[in-house]
């Protein structure tokens, strides 16, 4: 199992609507609105990482409202 955080910025007025499209996902572990530079936080999980990729790329960066996201992949040290 592999996961990932995903630290995403949206429009203005719009992590509400962008973190509640993304909560109903499948991989989708968790999803928090935050304050500072990101509107939300995203942890998903997949079995490959092939599997996260296409998550991240053709079903959470097409959520409306989003503007940027940041990858970021969890290690085990």
């Amino acid at each position: 199992m592999v996961q990932a955080y995903i630290l995403i910025q949206t429009e203005v007025g719009r992590a509400r609507d962008v973190a509640g499209q993304i909560a109903d996902l499948a991989g989708v572990v968790r999803v928090d609105a935050v304050t500072g530079p990101y509107d939300v936080v995203v942890l998903t999980e997949a079995n490959t990482v092939d599997e996260l990729g296409k998550l991240i790329v053709s079903k959470v960066q097409l959520v409306p409202g989003i503007t940027r996201t940041l990858t970021c992949s969890v290690v085990r040290l």
